[in-house]
């Protein structure tokens, strides 16, 4: 949960705090209840982690202080070896996410208006273009 709360803060500033506060309690209702894929370190301190489901890249966050390491590049590459055809979805207002997948092969299918939970944090719909 650090490593979320920490990318989070870091990265989704567009976040309301009642709805920061919401999102939060619903990870934490949620994580115990998946699998996640970690990236540790040497030392095997997490450093990031991503979730899968279906072919669908549901979350991936990085400790904001590995940000630029390949960190995240590398859990792209795992998942892609899994699932070829990979989708994910951006929030709209978090360019930097946005950029990265598309500095890895991601393109655009789609838009939607609201996040999954409803919210007015719009979607950008990405699947994984092989070369």
């Amino acid at each position: 949960m650090e490593i979320w709360r920490r990318a989070v803060d870091a990265t989704h500033h567009f976040l309301t705090p009642d709805d920061r506060s919401a999102i939060e309690a619903e990870v934490v209702e949620f994580f115990p209840q998946v699998s996640l894929e970690l990236a540790v370190d040497a030392s095997g301190t997490p450093q990031g982690f991503m979730f899968l489901h279906d072919g669908h890249l549901e979350a991936l966050f990085i400790d904001p202080d590995q940000h630029g390491t390949g960190i995240g590049k590398a859990l792209i590459s795992r998942a892609l070896a899994a699932h070829p055809a990979l989708t994910t979805d951006v929030n709209e207002q978090n360019p930097e996410a946005l950029g990265f997948y598309e500095h890895l092969g991601f393109l655009r299918s789609g838009r939607s208006a609201l996040d999954g939970q409803g919210r007015p944090y719009p979607l950008i719909h990405l699947r994984y273009r092989p070369d």
